[in-house]
């Protein structure tokens, strides 16, 4: 079962509030996304932490009902 936009931006919000999110669609089959996540909580971290940080949000999600998401993060 594949994960909708919203319930990626819902999961991600839920961790990081304040964040700036854009969920794309890559393929349209809710299967392969990108986002873009810029937040506060990133400040003094370094990608691959960002990124980590990202994947604990979805919470155990990936790989499994999100099957890719492309990254791109940023501190505000």
């Amino acid at each position: 079962m594949a994960m909708s936009a919203a319930e990626i931006e819902t999961m991600i919000k839920a961790t990081f509030p304040d964040a700036k999110v854009t969920i794309e669609d890559l393929r349209g089959d809710g299967d392969h996304y990108a986002a873009t996540i810029v937040t506060g909580a990133f400040k003094g971290k370094s990608r691959v932490q960002q990124h980590q940080m990202v994947y604990a949000a979805l919470k155990g999600k990936m790989g499994g009902q999100l099957h890719a998401l492309a990254l791109q993060t940023a501190a505000e």
